[in-house]
């Protein structure tokens, strides 16, 4: 019969590969995607900006070009601390629908995302977010329910999917809720509480500087954490864990929202907009808990398996919980002080 910490080697090494998934991209989380904006002008003139994150080098920033327009005089560039800014004016057809933004990288692509934002002239706006693979993207259409719809929806789920600090703390709130019916108690908390601050953010009801939202957010996953690693179970963090996860989610729905004043709301949808990036957000979220609880349920299994008394094996699933908590508050505490820093500059 194999004991407990020989039957802990297999379950572990499934925990790091799991978060090594997080671990890996630490700093991606930080870097921003190259944004473009498509700013519409009067006698048929396009003025394209585009801001190079700081993670390109100089030698290495794209040049962006429209399709099918003219270029007029460049308005040359400014440097910043988010990075360099370019800007080039054009002259296109009346009807914008067809142009494609080309992105050229004169070296390599560097892996970065990129942000378009479209401002029509009649005061439609659109946003499209596209992988690094993508060099060509497409003007969006005219704005429709159907269209704004999926366009917001899909954002939502990549914001989600590309929000490693919202997902640590989301799986730190799965191991503390520890059944299913209180996971999804914990997570409906979390997701009321950020839906609402989210809607207020958006629509500028409520306004919040972005760097200090971020830093607590970091700070609310050292919280989870420590609690995970302490032995206490007599907190109220482990009897009620729904008062924890709303309260921090109100502060997690400024943060989702940081990211919604990036992309944009557009100006005819802002309600199917809205509504569907936070659909998204939590399409996201649930596609992320089922794979948690998919890999909890093979943890268990490789203990059920190797034969280890129940007594041991309860042992060793606290010692996995322990050691997330480790892994991930050190990574959180990392972002803490990474973000505090940069109140400075």
């Amino acid at each position: 019969m194999k004991t407990a910490q020989q039957a802990l080697k297999p379950a572990v090494k499934a925990l790091m590969g799991l978060l090594a998934v997080f671990i890996g991209p630490a700093y991606a989380h930080e870097s921003r995607p190259l944004t473009i904006e498509i700013i519409e002008r009067e006698d048929q003139v396009v003025l394209v900006q585009w801001r190079i994150p700081p993670s390109v080098p100089d030698f290495n920033a794209p040049e962006v070009t429209l399709s099918i327009c003219k270029k007029a005089s460049p308005l040359g560039k400014t440097q910043g601390i988010d990075g360099s800014v370019r800007r080039q004016l054009y002259t296109c057809p009346e009807d914008l629908d067809g142009v494609v933004i080309q992105i050229n990288y004169p070296m390599m692509n560097p892996s970065v995302a990129t942000l378009m934002r479209v401002y029509r002239l009649n005061g439609e706006t659109h946003s499209v977010l596209a992988s690094p693979s993508e060099h060509s993207i497409s003007l969006p259409e005219a704005a429709t329910t159907s269209g704004v719809a999926r366009e917001y929806f899909v954002l939502g789920v990549a914001h989600i999917w590309m929000g490693y600090d919202h997902l640590l703390f989301v799986a730190c709130l799965v191991l503390i809720a520890g059944t299913l019916r209180r996971m999804l108690i914990t997570i409906t908390g979390f997701t009321i509480a950020h839906s609402i601050t989210l809607a207020l953010a958006a629509l500028e009801l409520v306004r919040i500087p972005v760097p200090p939202v971020e830093a607590t957010i970091a700070l609310s996953i050292v919280f989870l954490a420590t609690e995970l690693v302490r032995k206490r179970r007599d907190t109220i963090t482990w009897r009620y864990p729904i008062a924890v996860s709303a309260s921090f989610g109100l502060l997690h729905g400024f943060g989702f929202a940081s990211v919604l004043g990036e992309i944009g709301l557009p100006s005819t949808e802002i309600p199917a907009a809205l509504l569907f990036f936070n659909i998204g957000v939590e399409g996201g979220q649930i596609a992320f808990v089922l794979v948690l609880v998919g890999a909890f349920l093979l943890v268990r299994s490789l203990l059920q398996h190797t034969y280890v008394q129940a007594l041991s094996a309860v042992t060793a699933l606290n010692r996995i919980e322990r050691l997330t908590g480790y892994v991930v508050g050190t990574l959180a505490a990392f972002w803490l002080i990474q973000r505090v820093s940069s109140f400075w500059g």
